[in-house]
């Protein structure tokens, strides 16, 4: 067998380890959760403690802390506007911003090796409503490995992880995650 084979199964091994577990735990089912509730009464099988107490430049330079948004539902979202499939789920996003953002839901936007200029092209050009913020290495190392893009946590009112999305969700998804959480 050449060196080029060898190679080739052992990077294929490689990331065999490293990804089908993430596969595994996303596509689990609802089994022995952790429930906590959230300030409303609705609960969540948490899968930890959101930390929020970062501070962050938006694309024009502006303060973004995420502990502003502490006591609501926050859809934490990792993308790129250089990202196809985060493309995709920001209309589903935006509607989404509109429709709950009087009843505690906000979504935060934390672009990923971007640069503020083409986040505020793309922003611009996509009317996203929502706050969008650099992402700093703390953050990415708080909520990572961040395996690829997008990845989306929905944290409840308490500050718990109800859920973690790796790969572009659905509006309905979301929306149903979030109703519980209300």
């Amino acid at each position: 067998m050449s060196g080029r084979w060898i190679m080739a199964i052992a990077a294929a091994g490689a990331v065999a380890l490293l990804t089908v577990p993430m596969l595994i735990n996303a596509a689990k089912p609802a089994g022995d959760p952790v429930k906590l509730a959230s300030a409303h009464g609705a609960t969540c099988e948490a899968e930890g403690m959101a930390k929020l107490d970062f501070t962050l430049k938006d694309q024009n330079g502006a303060t973004v802390k995420l502990a502003d948004y502490k006591g609501k539902v926050i859809l934490l979202n990792f993308w790129g506007s250089w990202c196809g499939p985060c493309k995709m789920e920001i209309p589903g996003f935006i509607e989404l911003q509109d429709q709950y953002r009087d009843k505690g839901f906000v979504i935060v936007g934390l672009a990923v090796e971007d640069t503020p200029d083409a986040v505020r092209a793309y922003a611009s050009e996509a009317k996203i409503n929502y706050p969008l913020a650099m992402v700093q290495d703390d953050v990415e190392e708080t909520y990572g490995p961040i395996y690829g893009l997008p990845m989306s946590f929905i944290i409840a009112r308490d500050g718990s992880i109800c859920r973690k999305h790796l790969g572009p969700v659905s509006k309905q998804a979301v929306e149903q995650e979030i109703k519980s959480l209300m």
